[in-house]
């Protein structure tokens, strides 16, 4: 083995992650087309997402598939990737690309539609923690890991004593906002149409003072149908 394939065994080891062909695969994908901090992110995902599971008293095998939740993490935010980087918010494109990853690695088509819904709605709040345990804590964990246990998920404020401290020991953060925020924003400055209204990416642009135009809801009505009362 290498030093970097020797590195990657440990943290499989180390954190008892769904230690499989697959999963490897996927792990080394992230790892070689994401920037390192963005990669470190969605490794950090996977560990908050399982500790937050336990917390919730979920039980990897019997209430979730973990290589199912394994991948829907780790692939999360591909749609940052040269290769993700298409005509749709990251968050689709993203889902896009880990499911024909997936199905070309022979993965069932069930256990892709979670990974790409669990990876099309992670940012959308309200929404994914209302889905099945997979979407639910792949969004979970994201959030806990950006924001931390401010996120107000359930199960955030019960994590083993030292965890965290052992996953950013681990996966360090790197980068203001895991670089997560300045690949989307090099995205949009790129192709406006990445940052639909009332998406995470849109935020960050105007955020960021991005001259993106916001349409007048009332303006909008009135002109799909001219002379209407």
């Amino acid at each position: 083995m290498t030093f970097e394939e020797t590195a990657v065994a440990d943290r499989f080891a180390e954190f008892a992650m769904p230690d499989t062909d697959l999963t490897r695969k996927a792990y080394d994908l992230v790892f070689d087309t994401e920037p390192t901090s963005v990669a470190h992110h969605s490794a950090r995902t996977y560990l908050f997402a399982r500790a937050v599971g336990g917390a919730r008293g979920l039980r990897p095998g019997s209430d979730y598939d973990d290589e199912v939740l394994f991948l829907s993490c780790v692939l999360h935010d591909v749609g940052l990737t040269a290769q993700g980087d298409g005509d749709q918010r990251f968050e689709v494109d993203g889902a896009d690309v880990a499911a024909a990853f997936l199905r070309d690695h022979g993965l069932a088509d069930d256990r892709v539609q979670i990974v790409w819904e669990a990876i099309a709605l992670h940012t959308s709040r309200g929404i994914a923690t209302r889905m099945r345990a997979e979407i639910s804590l792949t969004h979970a964990g994201t959030g806990l890991d950006v924001v931390g246990p401010d996120v107000g998920e359930p199960g955030v404020d019960a994590l083993p004593e030292g965890f965290a401290d052992r996953a950013h020991a681990a996966y360090p953060r790197l980068k203001p906002g895991c670089g997560v925020h300045e690949a989307i924003l090099a995205q949009i400055a790129r192709d406006p149409g990445k940052a639909p209204m009332g998406s995470m990416p849109f935020e960050f642009a105007r955020q960021a003072g991005a001259a993106i135009t916001v349409p007048i809801w009332t303006e909008v009505v009135a002109r799909a149908w001219p002379g209407v009362a």
